[in-house]
């Protein structure tokens, strides 16, 4: 009789917890990438000599080989092995980060994000993978995710800090070479710790067209809502990209639905649990990255605050949501359905994202801004850990790959799509705000200068009430598709017997 993935002999895998600190250290890095490097563009920007036109391609670079290529990265960890996918993921991204460092112009900088994000697109799957196969009692597994997935959500806003020092005190070059000393102990920690389970890998044959046609259809889609941002949605080419992506994306579904060995199994998505995290997890992405870029707007334009006082002042979400991942989320991921840590988590979100639809541009960071930050801490820290470890909810073992790219997806997918989104509906206000005050703007002087303030932060505040309205669809979604009860409650879902359409794979089933 097989051994099952709850055996105690993995179970008391003593090297576990010391790889939990290198898999979480490099995920800090991935995250931290997404945002440092926002802090660091006007820098990058003047010394290569990258035209306003080009500058946004050191972010869209990333994104689309980053959001293109998540999935073939997370088969590939299930093929070649999850530890050799996350060792060589980290020395890539670590070359690649020394060549933005070195960058000597805008070619070899959009090069190297480029390769960060293929890189990338292979370490984050691999990463997440390898908790769902190390961790399978109950409460450990609880812990483990717990804090996954405070850095998952924290980790941007760390970035912001971080990046911050490092501009104002170094050298942007320096925001690229942070990257080396994280990746260097990661890689070199794991390959001593990490031991991967046996017989978890997925030997199927490589589906060929499936790589092309989900890689071609998440890079159209990813560039056609970076393209809305900058061209507008009715531009020709942003409309060509939406429906080039979902062609290949149909392609995609008709292809896994006949091939015998597909990149992603259907049965990853169509389970209720599964497929919930994914749409809620993606959704609350899209109202998180609007915040995170219209609050940096706001207090350093508006407020006036310095790159390391911005970075500062988010802090109490960073708390939050640290607090909400390892001692709510975790402590209770054990004792309730993860739909009623999901559902309450991203309805506290809400209310903090509500509260900051009141911003005027004399309002209170204490009064306002921090208890806003502090409740959008709480929420997502609560909702995200029992999110992150739902992506791989009673999924065979030989998927846990795939299965977390499809995670990592929703939320890359859902970046795109939020900064888009939320920053159209902020201009589009902003120039109504503008058109209706024509006559104080043209007058010059402080007065205009205080409507055009004025008109930003109407902008702000118009989108953040969308992402009130996206973070209440979260948690509705939430509540709604995931039924799967307490870890260890008796429910054959929860302790990972999977869905009756995982039943005919039950290689061991990694358990809850």
């Amino acid at each position: 009789m097989p051994k099952t993935a709850a055996t105690p002999e993995s179970a008391a895998d003593p090297s576990r917890w010391k790889a939990l600190v290198f898999i979480a250290l490099a995920q800090l890095m991935v995250v931290l990438d997404a945002t440092i490097v926002n802090i660091a563009l006007p820098s990058a920007q003047t010394d290569l000599g990258i035209s306003d036109g080009n500058r946004q391609w050191v972010i869209t670079a990333y994104a689309l080989a980053f959001g293109g290529l998540l999935l073939f990265g997370g088969r590939i960890a299930d093929k070649w092995g999850r530890k050799n996918a996350f060792v060589v993921g980290l020395v890539g991204f670590a070359l690649a980060s020394a060549l933005g460092g070195a960058a000597t112009g805008e070619a070899m900088m959009l090069g190297a994000r480029a390769l960060q994000g293929v890189f990338g697109a292979l370490l984050a799957p691999a990463a997440l993978s390898l908790l769902a196969v190390m961790f399978t009692d109950a409460k450990e597994r609880a812990k483990a995710f717990g804090i996954y997935g405070a850095i998952a959500g924290g980790g941007g806003a760390v970035g912001l800090i971080l990046g911050g020092f490092l501009t104002e005190y170094l050298n942007w070059r320096w925001t690229f070479f942070v990257n080396i000393p994280f990746a260097v102990v990661a890689a070199v920690g794991a390959w001593m710790v990490i031991r991967e389970p046996a017989g978890s890998r997925n030997r199927a044959p490589l589906d060929i067209p499936g790589v092309l046609l989900s890689t071609t259809g998440l890079v159209a889609l990813v560039y056609g809502f970076t393209r809305a941002e900058s061209a507008g949605w009715s531009d020709a080419v942003t409309v060509a990209m939406f429906i080039a992506s979902a062609v290949l994306l149909a392609a995609f579904v008709l292809v896994e639905a006949k091939v015998k060995s597909p990149l992603l199994p259907l049965r990853v998505l169509l389970e209720r649990n599964r497929g919930g995290v994914y749409l809620s997890l993606g959704l609350a992405v899209i109202a998180m990255f609007g915040l995170f870029l219209f609050l940096t707007y706001y207090l350093q334009v508006v407020k006036g605050f310095s790159p390391v006082k911005t970075g500062f002042a988010f802090l109490p979400m960073i708390a939050g949501m640290i607090l909400g991942s390892t001692q709510i989320g975790a402590r209770l991921m054990t004792r309730v359905a993860p739909r009623l840590l999901m559902g309450p988590g991203f309805l506290v979100a809400a209310a903090g994202m509500l509260l900051l639809t009141q911003l005027e541009v004399d309002s209170s960071y204490p009064a306002l801004i921090l208890p806003a930050q502090l409740l959008l801490g709480l929420g997502m820290g609560t909702a995200f850990m029992p999110a992150m470890s739902l992506s791989t909810h009673g999924v065979n073992p030989a998927d846990a790959g795939v299965a977390s790219a499809m995670v990592n997806t929703s939320q890359q997918v859902g970046g795109a799509i939020g900064t888009a989104l939320l920053n159209t509906i902020a201009a589009s206000a902003t120039t109504a705000y503008l058109t209706d005050h024509a006559a104080e703007a043209a007058a010059g002087g402080p007065a205009a200068q205080l409507v055009q303030a004025q008109a930003m932060v109407e902008g702000y505040s118009s989108a953040i009430w969308w992402a009130v309205g996206i973070l209440v669809a979260s948690a509705a979604i939430a509540l709604t598709l995931i039924n799967t009860g307490r870890p260890g409650a008796g429910d054959p879902v929860a302790s990972g017997t999977g869905s009756a359409e995982d039943a005919e794979f039950k290689v061991p089933v990694i358990a809850h």
